[in-house]
C-alpha cells in the first residue's frame, strides 16, 4: 500500500508529513518507557524482518497481490511507541533506498501503515487480551484479529486521505468500496503472518514480546482494603528456551533468507493499491520517483542482469541497512533513556 507521488497533492501530503513527523516525535519519546538493554536490538530486528516480509507479496485474487503492512506485528512485539518508529524507518528505507512509495508521500505512508495500523492493531490487541484468559495462545489470537483489522483500517484511512487531496475526480465511494474490499483479503494474510511470527517469539522468548508480557502475573482480588491472590499462585514457567543473542541471530537470518532468496517467488501481481489504482483512474497523475535513478531502485541492483542474483542482494543490502538504521535509532533511544534515569 506503498502511495507514489501524485496521488494527493501537495498541501495535504504537507499536512500527512506534519501528523506523521508528530507520531514519529511522540513515538521517540514513547519508546523510551518500553525499550531496554534487551529489547532494543529486538526493535531494530523487527524493522529488517518487516522490512524482508513486505517483499514476499502474495496473491489475493485475480491479478492482484497483497504484502504484509507489519504495524500489527511491531506494536506486540516491541511496543506500539516502538512499532511506529519500526514501520517508519522501513519506510524511509524503501523510499530512499528502493524508490517505493514517493518521497512527498511519506508522511501520507508513514500516517497509513505506521500511525493508523499500529493504533487499530494494538488498542484491539491490548482490549482482547483483557477479556481472553491469559495464556500464550490468547496473544496469538489477538493477534490474528489485530492484524486483520488494521489493514482495511488502514485502506479506509488512505481513502479519507484520497477524499481531501486527491488529484483525480473518481468517486470516494467507488475508492473506498475498492479498497476496502480488497485488503479485507490481504488483511488475511496479515494476520496469518503476524500470528505465526508472534506464536514463534512467545514460544521461545514472551518475556521479550510486549505484548505477552505479565501473562502469568496472578490475579488479585481486593479484601478488606487489601490486595490478595484471587488463586494460589501457579508454579512458575520453565526458563526462556533461548538467549536474546540467538533470538537475535536466527531473525536476521530469516529476514536474509526471505529477502535474499524467497522474494524471487513472490507474486508479481500488483498490490492492492496499485490495482485499485489502475482500475478506478486515480493513478493519472502518478509522478516518477525522485530516487528513480538509484542503484537499488525496483528492488535490483544495477549493472547485475541475472534476476534472481540481481533481486537477491538488493534484499539482503535492504535488510542490512534497514537493521543498521533501525538498530542505531534505537540504540540512542535507550542511551537517552539510561542517561535521563541517572541524571
Amino acid at each position: 500500500m506503498h502511495v507514489p507521488d501524485g496521488f494527493i497533492n501537495a498541501p495535504v501530503s504537507a499536512a500527512a508529513g506534519v501528523v506523521a513527523a508528530g507520531a514519529v516525535a511522540a513515538g521517540l519519546r514513547g519508546a523510551r518507557r518500553e525499550l531496554d538493554e534487551r529489547t532494543a536490538p529486538l526493535a531494530g530486528l523487527v524493522a529488517a524482518f518487516i522490512f524482508a516480509v513486505q517483499m514476499l507479496n502474495f496473491p489475493v485474487a485475480a491479478g492482484t497481490s497483497g504484502h504484509l503492512l507489519g504495524g500489527a506485528l511491531a506494536a506486540i512485539l516491541v511496543g506500539p511507541w516502538t512499532g511506529v518508529l519500526c514501520i517508519a524507518v522501513v519506510l524511509l528505507m524503501q523510499g530512499i533506498l528502493f524508490a517505493d512509495g514517493g518521497l512527498t508521500a511519506l508522511g501520507v505512508n508513514i500516517t497509513v501503515m505506521g500511525v493508523v495500523t499500529v493504533v487499530v492493531a494494538y488498542a484491539l490487541f491490548r482490549g482482547l487480551v483483557l477479556v481472553l484468559p491469559r495464556t500464550r495462545r490468547s496473544v496469538t489470537v489477538a493477534s490474528f484479529a489485530a492484524a486483520l483489522v488494521s489493514v482495511p483500517a488502514a485502506a479506509t484511512a488512505f481513502t479519507l486521505i484520497y477524499a481531501i487531496g486527491g488529484t483525480t475526480d473518481v468517486p470516494v465511494s467507488k475508492v473506498l468500496t475498492a479498497m476496502v474490499g480488497v485488503h479485507v483479503l490481504i488483511g488475511i494474510g496479515e494476520a496469518v503472518i503476524t500470528m505465526l511470527t508472534v506464536a514463534a517469539v512467545v514460544a521461545v522468548r514472551p518475556d521479550l514480546v510486549y505484548g505477552a508480557r505479565g501473562l502469568t502475573a496472578p490475579l488479585k482480588l481486593r479484601v478488606d482494603g487489601e490486595l490478595v491472590d484471587a488463586a494460589p499462585a501457579a508454579a512458575p514457567e520453565p526458563a526462556p528456551a533461548g538467549s536474546p543473542k540467538k533470538l537475535w541471530i536466527g531473525g536476521v537470518v530469516t529476514a536474509l533468507v526471505l529477502a535474499g532468496f524467497v522474494s524471487f517467488y513472490a507474486s508479481a501481481s500488483p498490490d492492492g493499491l496499485e490495482k485499485v489504482a489502475a482500475d478506478q483512474g486515480i493513478d493519472k497523475n502518478v509522478e516518477e520517483h525522485a530516487a528513480a535513478d538509484s542503484p537499488l531502485a525496483d528492488y535490483g541492483v544495477k549493472g547485475i542482469e541475472a534476476p534472481r542474483l540481481s533481486g537477491g542482494l538488493a534484499g539482503a543490502i535492504g535488510v542490512g541497512a534497514t537493521l543498521a538504521v533501525g538498530t542505531g535509532a534505537f540504540w540512542v533511544v535507550r542511551r537517552r533513556k539510561t542517561a535521563a534515569a541517572e541524571a
